[in-house]
Parts: structure tokens; C-alpha cells; sequence
């Protein structure tokens, strides 16, 4: 069955995925999930007994990432493996990969390599620690890039010490920059014809991530703290325990400072000098937290993300996982959509974030079997039956 796009929007475009766990994935997903043409590179089932690094293939994980994509065997150590690759590239416009830096170069899939049969190619690397310097040969994970980033110092609570985010945001934060790096080159091509190298890493994706954080130090010599479920900068903004549950609530600014005063029948802060400016508040934010924390424990958590939404507070639930997805705003958004797969059947998958209004992304591929495609797509490469028989005998494919 020749590739069916899940949007119009990159159904020109052929990318070849040589990634594996979870960041390399997560970037090709961009482009499988917006129409690309994606082969999956795995090694032979003789060679790999698996066929998987990290999460399981039969796993929710595995089956969620690896979506509207083909799957091809391919021995990238035997020399007609090798012949192979390179016959696909040249049908290519983008490669991606998230080996360690030396391996591609062990391999032959570095860009210079590649540039030399297609000049029109875009190779996309993604490292732990980036593809040069003290650190670059080191294995990367997103726990550790967390820590190195600066992330975990800036999580929790200040006195129960550093602590993780609940998902893996430097793996996923690295793809999502490196879709947006082969996208910016795919879109510089059209001027110069020339494809090019990118490549990011978990350790400089998640010190992005710090963002304002960031600037604080770099700008104004100031290392942030442990917040906890607090705003560092704009009080208050917390999370409040209610008599049912809890709720957070956000003020930015005097106005809706204001407008939380009044929706919690205090006048009296509104009048209060110590708790006028947002600087102020910062300086007694112990005091101010509990005051409020006062007030909202009286009420179930509806009644507050009512009556605050009503006064123009900005507010909301904390839910778990399973609350989160039956919320009607969530079902409207319709951000879980149907995915037929293996070893779940029809069940659902989280689509994309964004919504394109004439070139909308679906999910209509499988998430396929390893080698599933291996014969078509060498066919759309001219190798015939036979060879391609051959090719299984000797492992190659």
C-alpha cells in the first residue's frame, strides 16, 4: 500500500527516520502527522531481536510516537544495505537522526556524506549535549538534561529539594525545536536550493525552556528559587486547596488583583497599602497566601472556578489524567482521536495542537509492524521481487 498522507500540507515531502526512544521520534511525528512521507529505518528482526530502544513496541508509548509512518528494515552494515540507504536518500528531502555524534559518522549517514548524492538534503541530528565540546559523547537522558538545564532547581517545593517534571520535557522540547529547525530549513531551500545540517540537543532545548527564568539571571543577576505551586514573579498566583479538592487561581496585574478581592468579599485587601502593587504583595506573599487560603477552603472548587471565572479571575480545576480528558472543553478540542493500532485495536491517540483550517492533520496510519513496508517502498525504489528476496535471505532487509 503506497504512503496515504494524514494532511496535504508536507504530502510532498519524503523523510527518512533513523530515530529512536523518544526526542528523534517525537520531531518526525511533527512531519508524519502533517502529510510527510515518513520510512522508518529498523534494523533486521535477525539483527535485533526487539527491534526497539526504549519503550516497548507494543506499548501505548511506542504506539502513540510512532503513528502515520512506514516501516523499512535495512541493515546499515552490510554494504548493500548501505547501497540502499543511500538509493532512498536521494528520493529524500530530509534525514533524521539522534545517535550518539560519532556514530553517523561510524555509519556513513554524516551530511557531508549524504550532501555529495543529494545536495538538496536536510540531515536533522539531534544529541544529548550537543554534536562538538566536552560533553558531546556523552549519552543523553531527559531526567539528566532536566538537572543540567536548570529545570529541577526551579521544581517543588523549597524544602523537599530539586525535583523532576512529570514528563519528559527536554526529550520532547528537543524534537519539537528540531521539527521547527527542518521545517525553517525546508523553507529556506526554496530560495537556495541547498539543503543543510541542523542539529539541537536536550541540554540547550531545556536551557531554552527556562525562558524568563533565564533572563532574570542573564540580564539582571538574579537566580531564581524553588516555588513551588507559586509564580515567582506575579502574587498571588498558587494553587488553594478548597473543601473538595483544590483550584488555581492567577492574578497579573492590579486590575485583577482588584477583581479577586472582590470576588472573595475581601474589600479590605483592595484597601490595604501593604498589598497594593504587585511588588508589595511579593514582599509578604507568606501572609497574603494564607489569607486567601483562609477563604477559598470554605467553598468546593465549582463554586470558586464559577464565581472567580464570573469576576474575570483566571482560574481553574486541578485535574488528574482521566478528569482532564472528560472535560467538555478538552472533548470540544478534540485533541484524542481515533488511532487503529496492533496491539490496541481502535482506541485513541493525542493528535496535534494546532489546527490547520484547509490542510487539517489526522491520524490514519497504523503504527506499523517492523519491515511492514520493506517491499513496497524498495519496490518505489525499482528493486525487484527477486532481489528483494535475496535481500531477506542475507539480512540485509
Amino acid at each position: 500500500m503506497p504512503h496515504q498522507p494524514a494532511s496535504s500540507a508536507l504530502s510532498h515531502l519524503r523523510v527518512i527516520d533513523m530515530t529512536r526512544v523518544r526526542s528523534g521520534p517525537t520531531a518526525v511525528r511533527q512531519l508524519a502527522d502533517w502529510g510527510a512521507d515518513v520510512i522508518k529505518i529498523e534494523q533486521p528482526a535477525s539483527l535485533e531481536a526487539d527491534g526497539a530502544l526504549g519503550a516497548g513496541r507494543d506499548t501505548a508509548d511506542w504506539q502513540n510516537l510512532q503513528r502515520n509512518r512506514r516501516s523499512l528494515t535495512l541493515n546499515l552494515k552490510d554494504p548493500d544495505g548501505k547501497a540502499l540507504f543511500y538509493k532512498l536518500t536521494e528520493t529524500a528531502d530530509v534525514v533524521v537522526e539522534n545517535f550518539r555524534p560519532d556514530v553517523k559518522d561510524r555509519l556513513g549517514i554524516d551530511y557531508e556524506t549524504l550532501k555529495a548524492r543529494n545536495p538538496k538534503i536536510i540531515l536533522a541530528s539531534i544529541s544529548g549535549f550537543g554534536q562538538t565540546g566536552p560533553y558531546s559523547k556523552r549519552p543523553g537522558f531527559d531526567q539528566i538534561a532536566q538537572g543540567m538545564g536548570g529545570l529541577m532547581s526551579i521544581t517543588g517545593d523549597p524544602e523537599g529539594g530539586p525535583m523532576r517534571v512529570g514528563i519528559p520535557i527536554a526529550d520532547l522540547t528537543a524534537g519539537l525545536f528540531c521539527a521547527l529547525g527542518i521545517l525553517t530549513a525546508l523553507i529556506e531551500r526554496e530560495k537556495s536550493g541547498q539543503g543543510q545540517w541542523l542539529h539541537t540537543s536536550l541540554l540547550q532545548s531545556q536551557a531554552f525552556m527556562l525562558d524568563f527564568q533565564a533572563a532574570r539571571w542573564l540580564m539582571q543577576g538574579e537566580v531564581a528559587p524553588q516555588a513551588g505551586n507559586e509564580h515567582p514573579t506575579s502574587i498571588p498566583t498558587n494553587r488553594y486547596l478548597t473543601s473538595d479538592g483544590a483550584v488555581n487561581i492567577a492574578v497579573a496585574g492590579n486590575e485583577t488583583w482588584l477583581r479577586l478581592c472582590k470576588a472573595l468579599d475581601r474589600p479590605d485587601w483592595a484597601q490595604d497599602d501593604n498589598y497594593a502593587t504587585n511588588a508589595k504583595r511579593r514582599e509578604r506573599r507568606d501572609a497574603l497566601n494564607a489569607e486567601i487560603a483562609a477563604v477559598i477552603a470554605t467553598k468546593p472548587s465549582a463554586d470558586w472556578v464559577e464565581a472567580l471565572t464570573k469576576a474575570g479571575v483566571p482560574c481553574g480545576p486541578i485535574y488528574r489524567i482521566d478528569e482532564m480528558f472528560a472535560d467538555p472543553q478538552v472533548q470540544h478540542l478534540g485533541i484524542a482521536q481515533p488511532l487503529t493500532t496492533h496491539p490496541f485495536g481502535d482506541t485513541h491517540a493525542m493528535g496535534q495542537p494546532v489546527a490547520l483550517t484547509r490542510t487539517p492533520s489526522a491520524l490514519v496510519g497504523t503504527p506499523p509492524r517492523r519491515g511492514e513496508h520493506t517491499e513496497e517502498i524498495l519496490e518505489e525504489l525499482g528493486i525487484s521481487a527477486e532481489e528483494c528476496a535475496g535481500f531477506k535471505r542475507n539480512s540485509v532487509v
